[in-house]
């Protein structure tokens, strides 16, 4: 809901083309590099579908003034990876991530909190798009200059909207940290992000929009993906299936023997699985088999559970090579602008890339 309070604002598309105009400039590869940027911090926060849905109207018109087919491809290719890959940045970025904090909480007996994963999660985002992208327009040179669309002067209601917004993620960024955050100042432990969640939407709820209305209504509200909603609910009863039924267990323990390898080499291995695998398969799917079976193994190894879980969840957005993989490559493949072919071979060399650096930073934050 509060996604959609944002979209109805429409602040959205005028913080990404803001970043665009900032960043991108009038060459070709720090054009592709400033829309994964943008792409990437939108979908820490809102759906990465809302994000390529809002910026990839802009990104087409910009191609279409292009003759150059490789910035074309690098363009939409990398404004759907980078968003895939925002959204592992925060632990409400995609629902993989939410299992992942369901998982947690059932078997350590504790949360997992919002900074902590910010922790692992933003370097991780801040080495990969700019070697994604360079990856991206290793062949693009432009030789005639970009045109952006105008954005206008600011709304009252995109004001508004994004203020709220700000002190939602504020205050859940610092609801436990640093020194044990605002809930355990004011003595209110019971507090969780989803009720922080509930408190910004009543917030939209009540704040004018300056034209007579409210930052978001029922009518925008009640348009939310129930869809997802039901397959995220699934899966954290699927995942506690799992785990209850002594699955998970079963599997951890057929297991073990992988723990023999280097812990490196171990993540290495697991981060290319997850991110293969989810290319023919949901990732909500994925998180969802995997999370109650590696929580069960790092158990039985006596390791803390999030050294194999979070770079697995993680991994699970980091699926590029084909259109069926994530929402976003779908919507770009559907632009007509991109041949599976392209998608392929851009995205074969990024799951392995994205899989190394994944390993490296969990390894060194975490181990």
């Amino acid at each position: 809901m509060l996604a959609k309070a944002i979209e109805k604002s429409d602040v959205h598309r005028r913080i990404a083309l803001g970043m665009v105009n900032v960043i991108g400039g009038n060459s070709g590869r720090r054009m592709v590099f400033a829309f994964m940027v943008t792409a990437a911090a939108l979908s820490m926060w809102i759906s990465n579908t809302a994000t390529v849905l809002a910026l990839l109207p802009v990104a087409l018109a910009i191609t279409e003034t292009s003759k150059n087919k490789h910035f074309n491809i690098a363009l939409l290719l990398g404004l759907a990876y980078a968003a895939s890959l925002g959204g592992a940045g925060t632990l409400i970025g995609t629902p993989p991530n939410l299992i992942f904090a369901s998982v947690y909480n059932e078997m350590a007996g504790e949360e997992y909190s919002f900074l902590t994963w910010m922790k692992v999660s933003i370097p991780i985002i801040i080495l990969a798009i700019p070697v994604m992208a360079m990856w991206l327009t290793r062949k693009v040179k432009l030789t005639n200059p970009i045109q952006l669309p105008k954005v206008g002067q600011w709304q009252k209601a995109e004001v508004r909207t994004l203020l709220v917004f700000s002190f939602v993620a504020l205050l859940w960024v610092t609801r436990k940290e640093p020194f044990g955050g605002w809930s355990s100042l004011l003595d209110m432990p019971m507090i969780g992000d989803s009720s922080i969640a509930l408190f910004g939407v009543v917030l939209m709820f009540l704040v004018s929009d300056g034209k007579g209305g409210r930052l978001l209504d029922w009518e925008t509200a009640v348009n939310i993906p129930w869809g997802m909603l039901l397959l995220f609910a699934g899966g954290i009863c699927l995942a506690k299936g799992i785990f209850a039924s002594g699955l998970s267990q079963l599997i951890g323990e057929s297991l073990t023997s992988l723990t023999t390898f280097p812990i490196l080499i171990l993540l290495l291995g697991l981060t290319l699985s997850v991110s293969f695998l989810t290319e023919v398969s949901s990732n909500t799917a994925t998180a969802t088999l995997l999370m109650p079976i590696l929580a069960s193994l790092a158990i039985s190894q006596n390791m803390p559970l999030e050294i194999l879980m979070l770079p697995a969840v993680i991994s699970c957005s980091c699926a590029f090579c084909l259109p069926v993989a994530t929402a976003p490559n779908s919507i770009v493949f559907s632009s007509d602008q991109v041949t599976i072919q392209q998608m392929v071979r851009e995205g074969v060399v990024l799951n392995i890339i994205v899989a190394v650096i994944v390993s490296l930073v969990c390894y060194a934050m975490l181990v």
